[in-house]
């Protein structure tokens, strides 16, 4: 991996940042980044476990940080979170919205996971998030989608589609928001492998698949999460101020390949 400086290039003292979907991975990732860069921090996830571990090492640097429980696929259970971390933090001005569903069987189940938690869950916390970002003299709404969205699949349309849908509502949010100066972009990662992640659990139970999968990385491996936190610290920052209404792909050219 490419070197990156000790210190995060930003400075976010003063943000109030909310991620959802925070506990792991690319969530995680960007919860830790922001809170390196200065920022207050809240994170929500189903799992205690993770989410504590999480909360813990945000503590660490020195930062307030607010963690609580939520079932993202749960409209009262997000409305709760988001007013309590507002409350914990004394507001918001970075709402990301990480979670995925991961629905990839092509079932109402699959597709209801996708729809329920990828694409609801950033559309019901935008909307609660809302009176707080309003407020913010620099707020800014993130969400995860994914490389996945831009090519057909023969496997995991529920999960492609709704990452589709995700970035169209990045750009129609992002218009409705621009009168509020409510900057609204996405990232479309490409394939990021992380402890117990989903890469590095095929790389060990279907190894054909993590092969073939690296191969067509034109950069020749998975990406990490702290390269998706670094485009979050961007997009969120001043120095993205003119930008709204896009999806960054951080990929290392996986999408070059199809």
């Amino acid at each position: 991996m490419t070197a990156v400086p000790d210190q995060p290039p930003f400075d976010f003292r003063g943000y109030r940042v909310l991620v959802a979907g925070g506990s792991r991975g690319i969530g995680r990732g960007m919860a830790l980044a922001f809170g390196a860069a200065g920022a207050a921090v809240s994170v929500c996830a189903r799992g205690e476990g993770p989410l504590e571990q999480t909360r813990r090492e945000i503590a660490a640097l020195g930062v307030t940080t607010h963690a609580m429980r939520c079932d993202l696929a749960d409209p009262a259970a997000i409305r709760r979170y988001v007013e309590d971390a507002a409350d914990a933090l004394g507001g918001i001005d970075v709402l990301v919205n990480n979670a995925s569903g991961y629905g990839f069987g092509d079932d109402d189940e699959g597709w209801l996971d996708g729809f329920n938690v990828d694409l609801m869950a950033a559309v019901r916390a935008s909307r609660a998030a809302l009176p707080w970002l309003a407020a913010s003299p620099h707020a800014s709404i993130l969400h995860t989608s994914s490389i996945a969205a831009f090519h057909p699949r023969r496997h995991g349309a529920p999960y492609a589609a709704v990452k589709a849908a995700l970035s169209q509502y990045a750009t129609s949010q992002a218009l409705a928001l621009a009168d509020r100066r409510i900057r609204v972009n996405a990232i479309a990662p490409g394939s990021i492998e992380f402890a117990d992640g989903l890469w590095d659990r095929r790389r060990r139970d279907e190894p054909e698949l993590y092969r073939a999968t690296l191969a067509k990385i034109p950069f020749g491996r998975f990406g990490a999460p702290e390269e998706i936190a670094h485009a979050a610290l961007f997009l969120a920052s001043p120095w993205a101020g003119w930008i709204t209404g896009q999806t960054l792909c951080v990929d290392g050219g996986q999408g070059l390949t199809g």
